[in-house]
């Protein structure tokens, strides 16, 4: 998990006049001392005292020469100030959309590590823009929410927006991460039946790199991430430019058999339909020709069609062992597809299935 510092950004302003008036009581100057020495009249110094007027370089000037501190001082001191009083006015129109927060899993995403965990509602509804990677809730609105009014999610009682929007932005985030070469289809596709051995191999910690490494190389980066309390996703491609395709993947399955078999279904979109769509899967709303094409091309391609009427002969655990190893496939995937078919009953052979989980993140919220 990446560490998260925390930057200390006080909520109290302080104008440079009270720099001056500090130096002014060293000193034992009245304000009409210092407005003969500086040139400036005694209501301009009145003013620059309050803040209501800003140093400029000429004031800088004249300040540095009265009273020392350079230059680059006063300005830095000026600069900080409307930074700050900025800051201040930022953060009040932030409070007034804190009940943006509502729509968002922020608990979990600080246990994710994927923001931090601050105090003030204004702060957290900075963070999550940030996280966003835009500049006000109108933006995100207009980038994260209005796409998703296409879709509904298959419970739509356990579905959030605002969580699915949130697992999005972290597969953008994931795969910006990625070095890619520009897509090229033809390689992609060929690359598809190497990438079908990887089935055979139980152990994420190999699989997962080599998958990642061959798409890359063909202009697909493949991510990983978890999807958040209502976030019903299993799946997802789109694209982040013309030449960068992205194929995500969460473990909402939990299984071998469903995770590769998303895994060529989403492969299937990048190979077969249009760049312009945003294919989300668990959610209604899918072009159903799009979906049973997808879901064809994934069947055929883990099982050859010229092999699946043996599936129908299988019965015991080393009757699938034997046909997977023939096959160069997970035994698991043929038990899924078994199932799927009503060839094998849901609660026979699951131990020839592979099991995933994520690893529970330390808690980082206090």
């Amino acid at each position: 998990m990446t560490e998260q510092t925390q930057t200390f950004t006080p909520n109290w302003v302080s104008p440079p006049g009270d720099t001056i008036d500090d130096l002014l009581d060293e000193r034992h100057w009245t304000k009409a001392e210092l407005a003969e020495r500086t040139g400036f009249t005694r209501k301009h110094i009145n003013e620059l005292l309050k803040g209501r007027v800003p140093i400029t370089a000429e004031t800088a000037n004249r300040l540095d020469r009265v009273l020392g501190g350079t230059v680059e001082f006063w300005l830095t001191r000026e600069a900080q100030y409307r930074a700050a009083l900025e800051r201040r006015e930022s953060l009040k129109a932030l409070q007034q959309e804190a009940s943006w927060l509502a729509e968002l899993p922020v608990s979990w995403l600080v246990k994710q590590g994927w923001i931090r965990h601050l105090s003030t509602q204004a702060e957290k509804v900075e963070e999550c823009l940030r996280y966003f990677g835009v500049a006000s809730v109108t933006a995100w609105r207009e980038r994260y929410e209005s796409p998703l009014t296409a879709f509904r999610a298959a419970d739509s009682a356990k579905k959030k927006p605002g969580s699915i929007a949130a697992w999005l932005r972290q597969v953008e985030r994931e795969a910006d991460q990625l070095d890619c070469a520009p897509f090229n289809k033809a390689a992609f596709k060929q690359a598809l039946p190497t990438l079908r051995t990887l089935t055979a191999e139980p152990d994420p910690g190999v699989f997962v790199a080599a998958l990642q490494r061959t798409c890359a190389a063909c202009g697909v980066a493949v991510v990983f991430v978890p999807a958040p309390p209502g976030c019903p996703v299993h799946g997802a491609t789109r694209w982040l430019g013309p030449d960068k395709a992205v194929l995500a993947l969460t473990l909402r399955m939990k299984t071998n058999d469903q995770l590769w078999f998303s895994f060529f279904h989403e492969a299937a979109h990048l190979l077969k339909h249009s760049k312009k769509l945003w294919v989300i899967e668990g959610i209604d709303g899918l072009d159903p020709d799009h979906e049973r094409e997808a879901d064809q091309f994934a069947a055929n391609l883990l099982i050859p069609p010229s092999q699946v009427g043996v599936l129908k002969t299988l019965r015991t655990k080393v009757d699938v062992e034997r046909m997977a190893s023939r096959l160069g496939v997970a035994p698991g995937i043929l038990v899924g597809r078994m199932q799927r078919e009503g060839w094998l009953p849901w609660n026979h052979l699951n131990a020839l299935k592979v099991r995933y989980a994520w690893p529970v993140p330390d808690d980082t919220s206090d």
